[in-house]
């Protein structure tokens, strides 16, 4: 790709993966994985819902149906990157549970199962993480503080502290800390490609490792709109919070998404201002990659980029 001035945001973003990426564009999907004997590429192209059932698309409805998805694809895209890992380490990365489904079900419906298994535990997981035990937790203090605004701020600060709790330990690990590298890799090429900038090393290597899109961003909207939503709940009911909280959660969800939305089609002063708390956190997320991991970033992008120019535009 020849340099040019070209200063737009684009649609395409990605994940990172074990050893890998993916990246998604408007119209192809790329998931690229370093291993010993070279990079692994899987290439697909992409089926929207929202072609067939129209309404999919529609303003809160698509946040919810594009959560749903990324997901799942998340998943899929992790599992894929996982098998790429040499056989000793994928025997000892598999659970018991993998391996009883691999015996009894063919490789697709195994892969199936244990996505949506995945899927399950995974969300179950944060519910009750980041949703419910923030709600119990501040429930015991109903007989200390009679203000509902004050008890919903404070379950808001607890389900805050949590987060961040959770991603400090998280960068703790030496294999999530290289995959928050590759997380770094995808950011900078998606600002090198928005800047028009020619995909070298050498030019990635220069861009700021926070992205405003980023899922990082995206999650802590959602525990600041669920703050702003949950209090609207009245019961005093620790239970009962519990049940709407669970109920609210497509609400909460729709909200964030067009919020992260907005801010990634607009800079302006409003969106500096609602996307600088993510950025900020971004950096227990996102750390500077080395050069192969950029390669591979290079890779993914250059798969998704679409032949019309400027389709990809926000």
């Amino acid at each position: 790709m020849k340099e040019k001035d070209r200063r737009y945001r684009t649609t395409i973003g990605g994940q990172a993966l074990i050893e890998g990426i993916l990246m998604r564009g408007p119209e192809k999907q790329a998931i690229v994985v370093r291993t010993k004997d070279g990079l692994v590429v899987r290439q697909e192209e992409i089926k929207l819902s929202k072609e067939k059932y129209p309404f999919l698309g529609w303003p809160f409805i698509r946040g919810i149906v594009n959560f749903a998805g990324s997901m799942a694809n998340g998943v899929k895209a992790l599992m894929f990157s996982a098998q790429c890992l040499p056989e000793e380490e994928q025997e000892a990365e598999k659970s018991r549970l993998d391996r009883w489904i691999e015996k009894r079900f063919d490789d697709e419906k195994a892969e199936k199962l244990i996505v949506t298994i995945a899927l399950i535990i995974g969300l179950s997981m944060s519910i009750v993480l980041f949703m419910l035990l923030p709600t119990l937790l501040a429930g015991l203090f109903d007989g200390l503080i009679k203000s509902r605004i004050v008890i919903n701020l404070l379950e808001g600060a607890i389900r805050i502290t949590i987060f961040l709790i959770y991603l400090w330990l998280a960068t703790r690990m030496k294999d999530v800390h290289r995959v928050f590298e590759y997380h770094g890799g995808e950011h900078k090429s998606i600002h090198c490609y928005e800047k028009g900038l020619e995909l070298t090393v050498e030019n990635v290597r220069l861009q700021p490792r926070q992205h405003p899109r980023c899922g990082t961003s995206f999650l802590f909207v959602v525990i600041i709109i669920s703050t702003l939503v949950f209090s609207l709940v009245r019961w005093s009911n620790p239970l009962m919070r519990m049940l709407f909280r669970l109920l609210l959660l497509p609400v909460v969800v729709a909200i964030s998404y067009e919020i992260n939305r907005f801010a990634g089609r607009h800079d302006n002063l409003f969106t500096r201002i609602i996307t600088a708390p993510g950025l900020a956190l971004q950096r227990l997320t996102v750390f500077e990659p080395d050069d192969g991991m950029i390669e591979v970033a290079i890779k993914g992008l250059e798969l998704v980029i679409p032949e019309k120019e400027g389709s990809d535009k926000w």
